[in-house]
């Protein structure tokens, strides 16, 4: 029985599977260089992490809709209507104040991360054996090793960290639910780890990268909010090990292996410098939409305006949210096939 990669083996493991091992690995070997790093180059780990990473996975989205003709053709209604749903939405919210909004959208955040988690895992599990009772354990145990983190966020003490902005959580501490969860967890994780063993022994057969997602994503959930309480940790094994795998997945199904882009743009998504033209547009547009993020709202990275934006943040917010919300939305119905997840 073969390994059910979703390109290859090599390719897989460095840009699907393995960033959160990696990300975790370096983690560990300089974590006494994370203040210093946070401090001294906090510029340079903005505009890696957030807009290279972060804000560039959004549109790899393009080349699975927009950037595909025959793609735009049969989602026409969704794909036109959608982004002018999210901008009402977002207007609606933000009118009754910014931090609704941004809670709103960390919610919406929170559960994409953890759909494009179950995702993968279903998406490596597409050759498995599918009974009511093993895709059930599956299910529980990656939405289990993602929610558990979150709800420990939620019932802790103040974390060093935010997906958006201070305050957008529901929060509660409660050592007592706190214990609760963990055993709960703690149980899941003994559950997986028995039905692994005994379908492996069963089938003779060792579902390399299933158990990877969900090990990979485990200890990146659980290092990046638990364990660690630190602002950079968070945002390297949250951003790295989500957007990355996004962007080497939308190359792999959707440029690598498809032959029909004869004009425009993707015409020029052939051969060896398919994959530098690809990451080039992302990150040209990315930064562009991040340039203008700074140049209206956050004026922290990027400062080129004295001029104050502030009154017409109920308008500007919305709109440059939009490919964010976009994205977290349309992501629902794109990969929604029988086959797959």
């Amino acid at each position: 029985m073969k390994q059910p990669w979703i390109h290859k083996a090599k390719t897989d493991w460095l840009f699907i599977i393995g960033p959160s091992f990696f990300v975790l690995a370096l983690v560990f070997l300089f974590q006494d260089y994370i203040t210093k790093i946070e401090n001294e180059y906090s510029f340079y780990t903005w505009l890696f992490l957030i807009v290279f990473i972060d804000v560039a996975h959004v549109y790899a989205t393009l080349f699975k809709t927009y950037f595909v003709k025959d793609e735009f053709q049969k989602k026409k209604k969704l794909l036109i209507l959608l982004p002018i749903i999210c901008f009402a939405i977002s207007l609606i919210l933000f009118s009754f104040g910014s931090l609704v909004f941004w809670s709103f959208l960390a919610y919406i955040a929170v559960f994409h991360f953890i759909r494009q988690q179950y995702g993968f895992m279903r998406l490596y599990a597409r050759t498995e054996e599918k009974t009511r009772i093993l895709v059930f354990l599956d299910n529980l145990t990656i939405y289990s090793v993602t929610v558990y983190p979150m709800l420990f966020w939620f019932f802790s003490s103040n974390r060093k960290f935010n997906w958006f902005v201070e305050n957008e959580f529901f929060h509660f501490e409660n050592q007592g639910v706190l214990e609760i969860l963990f055993w709960i967890y703690i149980a899941i994780l003994i559950l997986y780890a028995v039905r692994t063993v005994i379908l492996s022994v069963k089938n003779q057969f060792f579902n390399v990268p299933q158990n990877g997602i969900i090990v990979g994503t485990a200890l990146s959930w659980y290092f990046g909010i638990v364990y660690f309480n630190d602002d950079l940790i968070f945002t390297l094994l949250n951003v790295i090990s989500h957007g990355m795998p996004y962007m080497a997945l939308i190359y792999f199904k959707e440029i690598k292996n498809r032959t029909n882009y004869r004009s425009g743009i993707l015409s020029l998504l052939k051969g060896y410098k398919a994959v530098f033209i690809y990451v080039a547009i992302l990150v040209l547009i990315a930064f562009t939409e991040e340039f203008f993020w700074e140049f209206f709202v956050w004026n922290e990275n990027i400062s080129v305006s004295s001029f104050d934006f502030s009154g017409w943040q109920f308008l500007v917010v919305p709109l440059l949210s939009v490919p964010q919300f976009t994205h977290y939305l349309l992501d629902g119905f794109i990969w929604k096939t029988k086959k797959t997840i």
